[in-house]
């Protein structure tokens, strides 16, 4: 209401491409605090949420024919973001508890290679990708970097960053990898997902990092978004200490985890973000998700994020949903043994 009701001149004007210079200033600690490493207000830029991030990335770094490293499974619309600007999605599949397979990964690196994106807490399986594990990608990537002539960039998209369980930890992204590009939106941890605001931040010690934060800013006007929304940012500026309570979402975890293991599914306990992503029991991922559809249950078939024979589960829902499902899970289960 207080930004709402400020009426001095300018408060809905044009601005820096990047953003609001002071919002800036205050999203950079933020992301200092996070990454353990100082980040300036000039490494990073305003955007209209994660999603219009990532396409400000891919349009500054892929040529037609570039290629991106994705992680399967993988958020959907990230082959999409690829296309979008002529680049080639090369799909490697996590281990069977959606860790990283480094072997895999290195396997597919040429040098067509511009970057990996990675995703954690992981939309949609909840995984959390280690430091150990980070830091090795890291030195992966710097290696691919010497061998290929180029950059491989690792763009960290951390969107579900505060939403995390059982005193796990989202590990630094810069302290481990020198060429990475993080970025982030609030539509998780305020539960803003209509306002469209995010941001992207360069490490500091990035190679040409000066041309890719040109390219970047070039690429936010020129992909028709101009800045950031003028409102919105001057909000969450204010409120770089705020998070939604996920202890409804740890309450909600537990419950639909009760859920499905009285049912006899198969599943990995998430360590963050909002989803569950249960094997299918049956092959055909497609028409077991109709079989719950049948029960009243929406469930989004897991082909669609790179990994067949899984479907996604979102427990951002009422606990009384959850509980009343449980009979519908059993059934559709039944069904499709039968």
């Amino acid at each position: 209401m207080q930004v709402a009701a400020e009426t001095h001149p300018g408060q809905h004007a044009y601005m820096p491409n990047g953003g609001l210079p002071w919002v800036r200033e205050a999203i950079a600690a933020r992301v200092s605090a996070e990454q353990n490493i100082q980040v300036n207000p000039a490494d990073m830029l305003m955007s209209c949420g994660a999603a219009g991030a990532i396409n400000v990335v891919m349009k500054a770094l892929l040529n037609p024919g570039d290629e991106v490293v994705l992680l399967a499974p993988y958020f959907v619309e990230y082959n999409f973001y690829v296309d979008n600007h002529g680049g080639v999605a090369r799909v490697v599949k996590t281990d069977e508890q959606f860790n990283m397979d480094l072997g895999a990964i290195e396997e597919v690196l040429n040098e067509k290679t511009k970057a990996v994106i990675i995703n954690s807490p992981n939309n949609p399986t909840g995984q959390l990708y280690s430091r150990d594990s980070i830091a090795a990608l890291g030195a992966l990537l710097d290696r691919a970097s010497q061998k290929f002539a180029t950059t491989v960039y690792l763009i960290s998209d951390e969107p579900y960053r505060k939403i995390i369980f059982d005193d796990h930890q989202v590990p630094s992204i810069f302290a481990h990898v020198r060429n990475a590009i993080v970025l982030s939106s609030f539509s998780k941890d305020l539960s803003l997902p209509g306002e469209r605001i995010g941001y992207l931040s360069v490490h500091p010690e990035a190679d040409d990092k000066a041309a890719l934060l040109d390219a970047m800013t070039l690429a936010t006007r020129i992909l028709g978004f101009v800045n950031a929304p003028a409102l919105i940012q001057r909000v969450v500026a204010e409120l770089q200490d705020a998070v939604v309570d996920y202890s409804i979402y740890a309450r909600r975890r537990e419950l639909f985890c009760a859920v499905l293991e009285e049912a006899g599914y198969e599943f990995i306990k998430p360590k963050g973000a909002f989803y569950l992503f249960p094997k299918t029991p049956i092959d055909d991922d497609v028409a077991f998700c109709s079989l719950l559809q049948k029960q009243k249950i929406l469930a989004v078939p897991g082909r669609g994020f790179g990994a067949p024979g899984y479907f996604r589960l979102a427990f951002c829902i009422d606990e009384d949903y959850i509980a009343r499902s449980a009979a519908g899970f059993k059934a559709a289960r039944a069904e499709a043994a039968g």
